[in-house]
């Protein structure tokens, strides 16, 4: 698709093509969870299913290894949803529509790679190649102060990604017994369960800091609101709903999965600092003006949720955690969209040059009030599955600690509940702040296709989810064991 949109020059054939291949890659990915919840009928979802393992390099035993169990199924899915609607947000874009598109697509490829490997040498390559592409989208569409921010999100995400390699090559040097082969393949290292504690105790919290810094993990998180607030629309949707899920899909996958004891032991560390995120993000967006920066912390917040939950190593609360991966990817790029569409049409993000926009653009309004129903957990969406489970798996402990952290995470909600409430009273409803604003349009069909479509993914997460509850907690199960 990369090598069509390159030849091509009419800036409507390339939209064409582009909503085509992400029509064809959403069809492939719900193709793919079908077949994988009937293999999970039959009973044979124990291990990473439709594998291919292709040697890259041999000295060191890298293969080009894919495979795919529950977990990564639903953040595949996740992820073109995601995509598919981010095409339509960026139809209106007039500016080197081409080279814009390109790079759209190699975040893709980046995000969709990193989800299917099951090598480690795999998987960090995929995560830098869809880190890269955000320099250039930030700097070159962005708007704001877009140079800062764009070297600010690059800077401190490739510092993560130096305690990542470090963590990675720690875990390779270890994933074997002596005289056997040393490995990256996830699998093989888990089963030998070879590295000794020690060794642990020093790659653990540089493999879990490394994805945590992507994941907005205090105080790790200054990058994001700045990075947010300065991408073009559709780069915020991907960058929130999905590239942020690669910090707590690594952090689960890679620090705890194949360094368990460590994680059993510096667990209480990264408690308090996820703890942190969850509340410092929600009272944070409280006090913004700016409708992408109280998105922006509002993501600070739900991440750190995902973080909390994982760190709780039981089955409930991990499966909450991914479960709130999916909530937050959709109700956030859906947040995204809607402020692009706003923004667009007012050209201004301060909430306090705008007011009664219910009255001139209902549709857009309506769509954001349930993008915020959905964020403070109102039952029947997404937000209300994902947040109850992680809460009552994190009450499961008994111990005064677990359990202060657990009712501190709680209160967030509350504080959701605050800022949600203000913007929405504050821009859609009251008099006209600006009269010129009479003037505007409502959503067009592009822009109705894109909220829409996730309107429809949040409501199905929302009201049934069990067939994707259940298959993530078939994948996490064997690993709960380890802990």
């Amino acid at each position: 698709m990369m090598l069509v949109i390159f030849c091509l020059k009419d800036k409507n054939h390339i939209r064409m093509v582009m909503a085509a291949g992400a029509l064809a890659i959403l069809g492939f990915s719900g193709y793919l969870t079908l077949e994988y919840l009937s293999l999970r009928e039959a009973g044979e979802t124990s291990e990473f299913l439709f594998t291919q393992s292709v040697m890259w390099y041999e000295t060191f035993n890298i293969h080009y290894a894919v495979g795919v169990d529950g977990i990564s199924v639903a953040m595949i899915l996740l992820s073109a949803i995601v995509v598919i609607t981010g095409v339509f947000a960026s139809w209106n874009l007039e500016v080197q529509t081409k080279e814009y598109f390109l790079w759209f697509l190699m975040l893709s490829i980046g995000v969709f790679g990193f989800f299917i490997s099951i090598d480690l040498f795999t998987m960090f390559l995929f995560y830098e190649v869809a880190l890269i592409p955000m320099y250039l989208l930030i700097g070159l569409w962005g708007s704001g102060n877009k140079e800062y921010a764009a070297m600010k999100l690059t800077l401190m995400l490739m510092g993560g990604s130096a305690f990542l390699m470090v963590g990675i090559f720690g875990i390779y040097f270890y994933s074997a017994p002596e005289g056997q082969q040393l490995t990256f393949n996830i699998s093989e290292i888990a089963a030998n369960a070879n590295m000794p504690f020690s060794k642990q105790m020093i790659f653990f919290p540089l493999t879990f800091i490394g994805f945590g810094v992507l994941g907005a993990m205090f105080p790790f998180h200054t990058w994001s609101p700045d990075g947010h607030a300065s991408a073009p629309t559709a780069v915020s949707m991907l960058h929130a709903g999905v590239l942020m899920k690669l910090g707590g899909y690594g952090c689960f996958r890679v620090a705890m999965t194949l360094m368990p004891d460590a994680a059993n032991e510096l667990a209480w560390i990264f408690i308090i600092l996820t703890g942190i995120s969850v509340v410092y993000g929600a009272y944070s967006a409280c006090v913004q003006n700016d409708l992408k920066y109280i998105n922006a912390y509002s993501s600070v917040s739900h991440c750190g949720l995902v973080l909390f939950a994982l760190l709780m190593m039981n089955k409930t609360a991990m499966t909450g955690a991914i479960l709130q991966m999916l909530s937050h990817g959709l109700m956030t790029a859906l947040f995204f969209a809607l402020i692009g569409m706003i923004y667009g049409r007012t050209h201004t993000r301060d909430i306090r040059m705008m007011g009664g926009l219910m009255q001139i653009m209902p549709v857009l309004c309506v769509c954001y009030v349930i993008a915020g129903m959905a964020s403070l957990g109102l039952p029947g969406l997404s937000g209300f599955v994902a947040e109850m489970t992680i809460f009552v798996g994190s009450f499961e402990h008994s111990d005064f600690f677990h359990r202060f952290f657990v009712i501190l995470g709680c209160s967030s909600i509350v504080v959701t509940a605050v800022y949600i409430l203000r913007v929405v009273g504050k821009i859609l409803f009251g008099p006209v702040q600006d009269e010129h604003h009479r003037e505007l349009t409502d959503a067009v069909w592009y822009e109705k296709i894109a909220a829409f479509g996730l309107i429809a993914a949040i409501a199905c997460l929302g009201m049934c989810p069990l067939p994707i509850s259940n298959m993530i907690g078939d994948s996490i199960e064997n690993i709960v064991k380890l802990f």
